[in-house]
């Protein structure tokens, strides 16, 4: 989270993003987004191949040969996730921003503008899971 947490305190200046603004932006800035979409990717891939299996293994839950989908469902009921269709939502998105539109400035920024939004959902479910499993470890 620090890398994502420096990257958008980089980018607060020029917040929020308009087309024109991100063609406009200067080097160090780019690279600051850069930071950012990579971060939020991987964060997101962590959390989708790692922590949410390792969270079920740990809760002898035989979910490793299922679909994601299932794992999602799963974390919900056990109250570990709040929304399973938020977490598609951001991967969605995600997976959307990824992809540049060369000739379309506003919808890039649209999507980035998105994700950066998104952060705090983001660390919400981290913070959900942690609270959750640190209960677990109580007992």
């Amino acid at each position: 989270m620090h890398f994502i947490d420096y990257a958008l305190s980089s980018l607060t200046p020029c917040l929020p993003l308009s087309g024109s603004q991100l063609a406009a932006l200067d080097d160090a800035q780019i690279q600051s987004l850069d930071q950012f979409v990579l971060r939020f990717g991987k964060l997101q891939d962590a959390m989708g191949t790692r922590l949410f299996p390792s969270v079920l293994l740990y809760l002898q839950e035989p979910y490793e040969d299922r679909p994601m989908l299932d794992k999602l469902h799963r974390l919900e009921k056990l109250g570990y996730l709040e929304e399973s269709e938020q977490w598609q939502s951001l991967r969605m998105l995600r997976n959307r921003f990824a992809h540049e539109y060369p000739d379309d400035p506003d919808k890039n920024a649209a999507l980035l503008m998105l994700a950066i939004e998104s952060v705090p959902s983001l660390v919400a479910m981290l913070e959900r899971i942690g609270q959750k499993l640190s209960l677990t470890f109580e007992r």
